[in-house]
């Protein structure tokens, strides 16, 4: 077979064509990014939800994290064989059998009457998910292969990033508190129906030609590895010296590093090494997994702040988050314009700094404190500071990746945020559960004020996490301006 090009200036390997035409590429962008906003949003829907649920259901609290630690856990943990299944079997097949698994999954989960089902369900979610999100994303990427066309693409694909978090707790709020909160999983049935539906006739297949063997220990290790880690830092709530806590984690590690060294030596290697071992990709993949870790633990506890402390409806505490998004949504025109000009160092240096802001704002909540001095303006630092990351990450994420290696790439990028995500809710979780107790300990008034002192250390530590990756961009993402110039086909890494 022929091998594909390595390294980040590698040229189109001969993929079948992507749809081209330019009256259908802004329908399967629209395409995709319905598919991105409904695993986007179902990892934090469930939020507003959760207290009705684990009412209804007789769940405990232990089983309530769960429901948001399962769906970003099985998800991450089997995306990057999502995504070469996408590369192989074919990114339209795919995305179509994803988005319908996806639904009904949401359909289990939505009549559920016990919290084993909904657990089941959201773990079945998180899997079609890791099917659908590469396979949506590839397809994106091939359909836009360069030039400001596909600047302004992943923009609008960054926006729903970041901001589609936001969005699901304002559509869960609404949907549990005019329906029910089984709505907020049912409410995706529809939208796949819609998505398939325009899907069939707009979208063309594409996929990898040569080689189609699969990797199957590469497969094996990386899905157990990151399911070890995952489960690790969840099992810190309960400590960190722990017997199974360090033993989960010291498993994991070991997994992946066996992974690594499988793919070293495969033939047919799950994730190619090129992909990640390039400076300005590596970059961009770890300022993914501290976002991902801020945002989705950050926005759970800032939920629940919204809900227990200020005493706001579901749907109230929805339209409470709504800032963020719109921020993020605002400022996203205004960066897929200075990407071209700037590039992505820059706008990717500043932008944790700028959230980071909005987090640390965050941490000073307090139990009688006023939405719009205290928590508005940091909402709406943390969505100016996202749209800075989010629109040039997705671009230096894929930039000069081969089409036979868009789907597994694609899943990368997306691994490293669901990930994130699970690794921030587990560690937040265990630092609120030490920030609420020093605050109990320390005799302080009622026990509103030890949850807001367990918020205010999730915070903090999110609003660090941010900050880290400020650096990493600054030494790693070393990309050349004129990639996002209006070439139509990708050019070089500076």
């Amino acid at each position: 077979m022929t091998t594909p090009p390595s390294g980040p200036t590698a040229q189109a390997a001969p993929d079948v064509d992507p749809v081209r035409a330019p009256a259908n590429r802004w329908l399967v962008l629209a395409i995709v990014a319905l598919a991105q906003l409904t695993v986007v949003l179902d990892g934090t829907i469930v939020n507003i939800a959760l207290p009705q649920a684990q009412l209804e259901l007789g769940m405990s609290d232990g089983d309530r994290s769960w429901v948001v630690t399962l769906y970003a856990l099985t998800f991450g943990a089997l995306l990057l064989l999502g995504g070469r299944i996408a590369d192989f079997w074919g990114r339209k097949r795919s995305f179509l059998v994803g988005m319908g698994g996806f639904a009904l999954a949401s359909a289990l989960g939505g009549i559920a009457t016990s919290g084993e089902t909904l657990l089941l369900a959201r773990g079945l979610q998180g899997a079609f998910a890791a099917l659908l999100a590469p396979a949506a994303l590839a397809i994106l990427s091939v359909t836009f292969p360069g030039g400001r066309d596909r600047v302004r693409a992943f923009a609008v694909y960054g926006t729903i990033a970041g901001g589609g978090a936001a969005v699901g707790l304002l559509l869960g709020g609404v949907l549990t508190e005019y329906f029910s909160w089984h709505w907020c999983l049912l409410v995706n049935v529809p939208i796949a129906v819609v998505a398939i539906a325009v899907g069939i006739p707009v979208l063309r297949e594409s996929r990898a030609e040569g080689s189609t063997r699969y990797d199957v220990p590469g497969a094996v290790l990386v899905s157990l590895g990151l399911a070890s880690v995952v489960y690790g830092f969840s099992r810190a709530e309960a400590g960190w010296v722990r017997l199974d806590t360090l033993g989960f984690l010291a498993l994991g590690v070991v997994l992946l590093a066996l992974f690594l060294l499988v793919e070293a030596r495969s033939a047919h290697p799950l994730l190619p090494l090129r992909i990640i071992t390039d400076s300005a990709r590596a970059g961009a993949y770890l300022s993914s997994i501290a976002v991902g870790a801020a945002l989705l633990g950050a926005l759970l506890y800032l939920t629940l702040y919204f809900q227990i402390v200020l005493g706001m409806s579901p749907l109230v505490s929805g339209l409470a988050s709504l800032p963020m998004t719109a921020a993020i949504i605002v400022c996203a025109g205004v960066v897929s314009r200075l990407l071209p000009k700037v590039g992505p160092r820059i706008l990717m240096t500043v932008g944790p700094l700028i959230a980071a802001a909005g987090l640390l704002l965050l941490s000073r909540i307090t139990v009688g404190g006023s939405y719009a001095l205290e928590v508005l303006p940091a909402q709406l630092l943390l969505g100016i500071g996202l749209a800075f990351i989010f629109v040039p990450l997705q671009n230096v994420a894929l930039l000069g990746i081969a089409p036979r290696d868009s789907g597994v790439a694609s899943a990368a990028v997306t691994a490293t945020q669901q990930i994130g995500g699970s690794i921030g809710t587990a560690v937040f979780t265990a630092l609120y559960t030490v920030g609420a107790g020093a605050g109990t300990a320390e005799g302080a008034a009622g026990g509103l004020q030890s949850l807001v002192d367990g918020y205010s250390v999730v915070f903090l530590a999110a609003a660090v996490a941010l900050a880290l990756a400020s650096p990493v961009s600054w030494f790693m993402i070393r990309v050349a301006r004129n990639e996002f110039s209006t070439s139509s086909e990708p050019a070089h890494l500076g």
